[in-house]
């Protein structure tokens, strides 16, 4: 691990020796200053460890120790000088210095053994804080479920976003819940206690749309009778959460790139601008970049909201997840409504497994709770599912059938080929009519035609 120092001294000849000192490990990366004004020009490259001269030609080594502290508390400081005054050498350590150590000709060995005590607890710092980052504390995420590897890696991306004020895109299918990951950034973050705004950008008609985000001063235009705050002043302090923004205007993306920008809007019909604060997260379900290439979308806007991506995977990528939400939705459901204790059959929990899921969760949703009105006892089997689009077997990649779901595959193609005529389909693929029913039966194939016993 590199540990990067930076050499505040401006005698040219103990500057070089401690260079020298410090260049012998391999891991130490060394930067040379010669006052101050230019350690704090490149403090922004936050060293892990500064070396600081007492005497310095422009502000003194206490004074440069105490704008260095401010700027990040954590940057370890080691003052050499020549004063062997105990009450500046308190004044150092109070101020925040790590190590304090006399400057003579004879100090380099206590200067690298120094050094390399700091550098060590700075190793097992950012040690500790890896480890941090690798954990993630699902209480704070307790609507996302699930415990694939897929969706743990977005709990992790999630638990960096919210502690800063990166602008978020989140991308994935419908139904995925992008929203939800919106929420958790927010609700996770510093500004928790402020306003999370939600925008729906294909809901709003486009004649009301700027009206609705930037918000309009009474008599602006016609039916503008009242003053009307938008969602962006809404949103002040808080997280303006812009979803489906693959759908906005081309003449809008340029407003909003310019808001991005300046950290300001106008209200239609002022020309006052109110200075933002806030966060925004956007969502799309679209491909961006075919949306650039083909010229829908501002190249530049693209990349200014593609500051910290986070993609949701389609439920049908997410393994045993699909269990873990439907479980979920039929105790919540059931409990709404009443309904008693409810369990899912392990018919049931095969065709979940098998079923593709085109909509996500939000299908998934929907189908429990049908399953759950319509059952007849407190248990739900394969068939009061009732997933649509035919047989679960045929909604798993190919790759992943067995020779029976890929003849069955080869069925449902025929039949949709020749209008579900059985007799057709039998003498085309050489089968006989009751093994092409039994097939159809064994695999709940009900969604086209009734099946004869």
């Amino acid at each position: 691990m590199v540990i990067r120092i930076f050499v505040v001294e401006d005698e040219v000849v103990f500057s070089k020796l401690a260079v020298t000192t410090l260049e012998k490990n391999p891991d130490y990366d060394v930067s040379v200053f010669k006052n101050g004004t230019d350690c704090l020009k490149n403090i922004h490259l936050n060293p892990d460890l500064v070396l600081i001269d007492f005497g310095l030609p422009d502000i003194s080594g206490l004074e440069l120790l105490q704008k260095i502290k401010q700027y990040n508390v954590d940057i370890k400081c080691l003052i050499v000088s020549a004063q062997t005054d105990l009450e500046v050498v308190i004044k150092a350590y109070r101020a925040g210095a790590s190590d304090y150590l006399i400057k003579n000709e004879n100090c380099m060995p206590e200067l690298e053994n120094s050094v390399k005590n700091l550098s060590a607890n700075v190793i097992l710092k950012k040690q500790v804080e890896v480890l941090k980052a690798q954990i993630i504390d699902r209480s704070k995420y307790e609507k996302i479920l699930g415990n694939s590897q897929a969706i743990l890696k977005v709990l992790k991306l999630i638990q960096k976003a919210e502690r800063s004020n990166i602008l978020v895109l989140t991308t994935g299918e419908s139904g995925t819940g992008k929203e939800l990951v919106a929420r958790a950034i927010h609700y996770n973050s510093d500004r928790k206690s402020k306003p999370f705004v939600p925008v729906n950008m294909s809901a709003i008609p486009g004649d009301l749309i700027e009206s609705e985000l930037f918000g309009h001063e009474k008599g602006s235009f016609t039916g503008a009778i009242a003053k009307r705050i938008g969602k962006f002043e809404e949103a002040h302090k808080g997280t303006l959460f812009l979803d489906e923004i693959g759908d906005m205007d081309h003449s809008l993306q340029s407003k909003l790139l310019r808001i991005l920008e300046d950290k300001k809007v106008v209200k239609i019909g002022s020309n006052k601008p109110f200075d933002l604060d806030i966060r925004i997260i956007a969502a799309t379900n679209q491909n961006l970049e075919e949306k650039v290439r083909d010229g829908s979308f501002r190249e530049d806007l693209y990349y200014r909201l593609n500051g910290f991506l986070i993609d949701l995977p389609p439920l049908k990528d997410r393994d045993d997840d699909v269990l873990i939400l439907a479980k979920h939705f039929l105790v919540e459901f059931a409990k709404d409504n009443n309904l008693g204790k409810l369990t899912l059959e392990k018919s049931a929990s095969d065709a979940l497994l098998s079923y593709k899921w085109p909509g996500n969760a939000r299908e998934l949703k929907s189908v429990i709770e049908r399953a759950a009105l319509i059952t007849e006892s407190n248990s739900i089997d394969a068939e009061t599912l009732n997933i649509k689009m035919g047989p679960a077997a045929l909604n798993r990649d190919e790759e992943d059938l067995t020779m029976e779901e890929y003849k069955l595959k080869i069925i449902y193609a025929s039949l949709k080929k020749h209008g579900n005529d059985i007799d057709v389909v039998a003498e085309k693929l050489k089968l006989s009519r009751a093994t092409i029913y039994r097939m159809l039966k064994k695999y709940q194939f009900k969604d086209f035609f009734m099946i004869k016993e």
